[in-house]
């Protein structure tokens, strides 16, 4: 067993395949990652799973990885496993929690606005463009970039969680790019496809970061980091002008 603790989760999964659906039993989804070089004993870390469901997990994947028996159905009450875990994050790590809320907001106006541009492409051009352009201001701009101009630097040691990020990052780029190149061709069905999937993309990227990344670094940083970290942020917030994050929200607000 101890060989596999240091191998790349990925790898184990295509060894044995049970350990996937015991990962994803868990909620925990090794399966669907990008990157997938997490070593299998830094994934109890990075997902904060607490004692008592990682002696139930870790016992399965072990029979998993043994040729055992075992049944995913047997797991612990679901109301332990199952039941919305309340987060108290620090003060700037919250600040990112709640530009995470206000991406979100856009997020799920997505599905209406498809239904307009599939209707009408001409009438919601101007909405379409004023919401790529909060995506690429607010969303990436601003908020991505405290995550990897500041943010990232304080992982300690694994940073394969990190590249995941990275790659998310870069997809929601690219979606953004196809948006704004189906407007140019007027081809609606092209933007919609773009819009929906830059939605999903985001809405596991955002349930990742508030999680797992967040709670990870900061669990491995000191209160002076702490305070390090919230003084750059301002520095940041500064730097975009006291009414930045007033004028998107309203924006938020008036497409709601």
């Amino acid at each position: 067993m101890e060989k596999y603790l240091n191998m790349p989760i990925k790898t184990v999964i295509t060894e044995f395949p049970k350990v996937g659906a015991i990962l994803k039993d868990y909620e925990i989804g090794c399966v669907t990652c990008g990157v997938g070089t997490c070593l299998v004993k830094d994934i109890i870390e990075i997902h904060n799973v607490p004692k008592h469901i990682e002696a139930e997990m870790m016992k399965k994947i072990e029979a998993a990885i043994n040729g055992g028996d075992i049944s995913i159905e047997e797991k612990i009450d679901d109301v332990q496993l199952q039941a919305p875990r309340t987060i108290a994050y620090a003060k700037p790590i919250q600040r990112l929690v709640d530009e995470h809320t206000l991406i979100k907001r856009l997020l799920a106006l997505i599905p209406v606005l498809c239904d307009r541009v599939n209707a009408d492409l001409d009438s919601n051009r101007e909405v379409v463009m004023k919401s790529v352009e909060f995506i690429k201001q607010f969303a990436d701009k601003f908020h991505h970039a405290k995550e990897e101009d500041i943010l990232f630097a304080y992982a300690n040691g694994n940073t394969d969680i990190i590249n995941v990020m990275y790659e998310d990052h870069k997809k929601g780029r690219y979606y953004v790019k196809s948006i704004l190149l189906g407007l140019e061709t007027g081809d609606a069905s092209f933007i919609t496809y773009s819009l929906k999937h830059y939605r999903e993309l985001l809405t596991e990227h955002i349930k990742k970061e508030d999680e797992i990344l967040y709670p990870w670094i900061e669990k491995g940083m000191s209160e002076s980091q702490i305070e390090e970290l919230e003084r750059k942020f301002n520095e940041t917030d500064f730097t975009f002008g006291s009414d930045f994050y007033d004028k998107w929200e309203s924006f938020v607000n008036s497409l709601e």
